[in-house]
């Protein structure tokens, strides 16, 4: 939206610089995106005056002339064919840009004789096309500023240009005076009264319109137009043609040129029908679709059907509320018009434009909002104006439809300034501010202008009271505490947990990932889901048809990438809910991850290995202990078939209770997921992690063991199918209060133990918590220990 200090000046009355200006309204909402400034630009030039001019010697068209300035007489070399003695020019020193040339003036010789600058033509400094000759001042003092003649003889053509952008909720800034309207009540200025639109109707209108009654309720509410006959069009005076120039507008023709002033006046689209070329009456209908159209802008259309448009007898001759049609426009011939305003509805605007594919500034006000309420006063303000610029008779208003009643009220709180933005405004200036933006209060009751369609609660007048008072006043507070002592934790035990795990993760040099949380069918049965509990209506496409019954194809899916890639060595992870079913409550938080390649680049320390089994069980380990888990835990066989069947484990609180998985993915699942294999990862569930039996905010006490731990060796023989992970758990089982650890240190196979046997030893570690061990006590703690192993393997002690 675009328009000059000049134009803003019409309704505001104000002595605002155009800097406090573009800050009032950016502060307002209405942020500012451009000032262009034709003083800030000009203000290096001078006026001079030739004493003199002689024909150059070696050119016919240059002239060699001695130019009087404030600095001196000095030489110019000019080839226009206005230069002579005794005119006042205005002057381009060396060191100066001129804009319309692009260029920056220097000092320089023009067929062997030196020119210390330029004198000036109207489209070197972009002030018009001009360009036949340079500029002849009627009047001027030597070495005053061009800008300042400008501004005491021409200040048009020096008119600041302001251009502000327009949020969708603020349609009444889309016209000059609904800006004045904001600086007025942020105390810029006064506002103008509007002028009386008031135009008697001599004759009755030989044009009729009507509104079908299909498309009075969401197409277009009122139509109103006359006709004014005898108009002389022609060019448009120059003030008008000047201010439509200087926000990008052609102008056209003084018809065109009102319509066009009037929609960036007061947001209010018109239209003027040439009427001697409308067959019959003006009808505003829904199209059936197909028909042609040709707009104003050359350009064929085929309208579709159930579009809003304006016909005569002849077919379609304008798309309503959007563009008008060429075959019924105004040219120099016209004589007759009929001048038409009307009220669309906002969603048949948008939809209609969209499908057309026009853009105008008819539409883009009319799918914003315009003031329904003005309806009648545009038609007469128009039609005044084209009185005045092209003479002529006005008829008598012809209306179809009503104007709508969009008039509401809400209740004004004075205190919900405080509680919703936290400003202290006091209740007078509140009333103050909604009465300067044209709201009218009755009691504690607000009612909306009619201009304002944004405003639909009490929350929105509390807004237009502080972006009046301004935002920037706003001072931050600390929230009052309800209760003393420190606050209550906020994050819930699963969301510490989740938290821990992530930092730890990261930690541990794993690269986080957020994938879908939908997945293909194919992907989602290799993980034992895939079926219709879990698929999606409406998917957003072939491959993203189901919810993902675990997080690990995911992390598959990016390794896949990122081998495709080169980057063959990764370790990634992610935490996020799988999904076993479609209903509430059928969901389930995971943190998964995978290891991929080797542990680290090569080097000539030979570090680098491939990442196995131990890699992932480490990290699983250490993830469940910064979230909380138990130290103690038992290692089984088991899980589901994704997992390679002899090189993974379940770490389980007791057979039922599983916190997680480790291991090494199935190669049939990376072969089907085109893994590069082999890969390892893990699976943890941190909700089924125990919740400490006391809530502390603290961490408990340090538990330090003063007393001597002893450690004891047994090696037993077993048979060979007997896993190692069945002797630990029984060894540990033995005596869970002293026994603090078990592990394997050595496994033999052959020799004298015979065919099918083989020969397992064990460290266990014995910590005493209230006395000092005595070779008793050991000895019946090993008894035990021989016993449990003895009756869960069958094995015997190894002599």
């Amino acid at each position: 939206m675009k328009f000059t200090l000049s134009w803003l000046k019409e309704h505001l009355e104000t002595d605002a610089s155009v800097d406090e200006i573009a800050y009032a309204l950016t502060d307002l909402g209405l942020e500012v995106e451009e000032v262009i400034n034709p003083a800030e630009r000009l203000k290096d030039f001078t006026i001079g005056k030739v004493t003199r001019a002689e024909k150059h010697p070696d050119a016919d068209r240059l002239r060699v002339c001695q130019v009087a300035t404030d600095e001196g007489t000095t030489q110019i070399i000019c080839g226009a064919p206005n230069a002579r003695e005794g005119i006042t020019v205005v002057i381009a020193k060396p060191g100066v840009y001129v804009p319309g040339i692009d260029t920056t003036i220097g000092v320089g010789k023009i067929r062997g004789i030196e020119s210390h600058g330029m004198m000036c033509s109207e489209r070197e400094m972009e002030l018009s096309e001009e360009h036949d000759g340079i500029i002849e001042l009627p009047s001027g003092e030597v070495g005053e500023r061009f800008v300042d003649w400008l501004s005491a003889h021409d200040p048009d053509k020096v008119d600041p240009v302001i251009d502000i952008a327009i949020t969708p909720n603020r349609p009444d800034a889309c016209g000059v005076r609904g800006v004045a309207l904001d600086l007025a009540a942020r105390g810029l200025g006064r506002m103008k009264p509007a002028p009386d639109a008031h135009v008697e109707g001599e004759f009755p209108s030989p044009i009729k319109v009507s509104i079908d009654e299909d498309t009075r309720a969401e197409g277009c509410e009122v139509f109103a137009g006359r006709v004014i006959r005898n108009v002389k069009n022609g060019p448009s005076p120059d003030w008008l043609q000047r201010r439509l120039r200087a926000i990008g507008l052609r102008p056209i023709s003084a018809l065109v040129d009102v319509t066009n002033f009037f929609t960036f006046d007061r947001n209010r689209p018109l239209h003027v029908f040439d009427a001697d070329k409308v067959t019959g009456d003006l009808r505003i209908h829904r199209a059936e679709g197909g028909e042609a159209f040709v707009g104003l802008d050359e350009k064929d259309y085929k309208i579709g059907a159930g579009q809003v448009v304006i016909s005569d007898d002849a077919g379609v001759e304008s798309v309503g509320g959007i563009m008008g049609g060429l075959a019924t426009g105004c040219t120099e011939d016209t004589t007759n018009v009929f001048l038409e305003a009307a009220v669309w509805d906002r969603v048949q605007i948008a939809a209609t434009g969209r499908a057309l594919k026009i853009n105008s500034d008819a539409r883009y006000r009319n799918e914003r909002g315009i003031d329904p309420a003005f309806n009648m006063e545009a038609l007469q303000l128009a039609t005044r104006m084209i009185m005045e610029l092209c003479g002529g008779e006005p008829s008598e208003i012809v209306v179809a439809g009503k104007v709508p009643d969009t008039s509401r009220a809400y209740k004004l709180d004075p205190a919900r300034v405080r509680s919703l933005v936290g400003m202290d405004i006091p209740e007078a200036e509140q009333r103050q501010t909604l009465t300067a933006l044209g709201f009218r209060l009755e009691g504690n009751m607000a009612h909306v202008p009619t201009w304002r369609p944004d405003v639909q609660g009490e929350a929105d007048l509390v807004e237009e009271v502080a972006r009046v008072a301004s935002l920037t006043k706003l001072e931050g507070r600390p929230m009052a505490r309800m209760d003393a002592g420190l606050p209550k934790p906020i994050l819930s035990p699963m969301q510490r947990r989740e938290q821990a795990a992530r930092r730890l993760t990261a930690a541990l040099g794993y690269n986080e990932c957020v994938t879908y949380s939908f997945i293909d069918r194919a992907s989602a049965r290799m993980f034992g889901g895939g079926d219709d509990a879990t698929m999606l209506a409406n998917p957003i496409s072939a491959d993203m048809s189901h919810m993902r019954p675990a997080l690990l194809p995911g992390l598959l899916q990016a390794a896949a990438r990122n081998q495709a890639r080169g980057h063959m060595d990764m370790a990634l992870f992610e935490v996020g809910h799988a999904f076993e079913g479609g209903e509430p409550g059928e969901q389930h938080l995971q943190i998964s991850g995978i290891l991929v390649g080797r542990t680290g680049p090569k080097d000539s320390h030979g570090s680098s290995r491939s990442v196995d089994v131990y890699d992932a069980k480490a990290d699983a380990e250490a993830i469940l202990e910064a979230m909380g888990a138990p130290a103690k835990v038992q290692i089984l066989r088991g899980a589901d078939d994704w997992w390679h069947p002899g090189r993974h484990g379940k770490i389980c609180l007791g057979p039922k209770k599983v916190l997680g998985v480790f291991g090494e993915l199935h190669p049939k699942i990376l072969n089907a997921m085109e893994v590069k294999g082999p890969v390892m990862g893990f699976t943890l569930w941190p909700a089924e992690i125990p919740l400490p039996r006391k809530a502390s905010a603290s961490r408990g006490a340090l538990t330090l063991r003063d007393l001597q731990a002893v450690e004891r060796d047994f090696a037993f023989v077993v048979d060979a199918e007997i896993e190692a992970l069945t002797l630990v758990n029984a060894a540990s089982g033995a005596d869970k209060a002293l026994i603090d650890e078990v592990r394997v240190f050595d496994e033999f196979i052959g020799g004298s133990l015979g065919e099918g046997k083989k020969s397992l030893a064990i460290t266990v570690r014995m910590q005493p918590t209230e006395k000092t061990l005595t070779d008793a006590d050991i000895e019946a703690a090993s008894a035990k220990i021989v016993e449990k192993v003895t009756k869960a393997t069958g094995g015997t002690l190894r002599g």
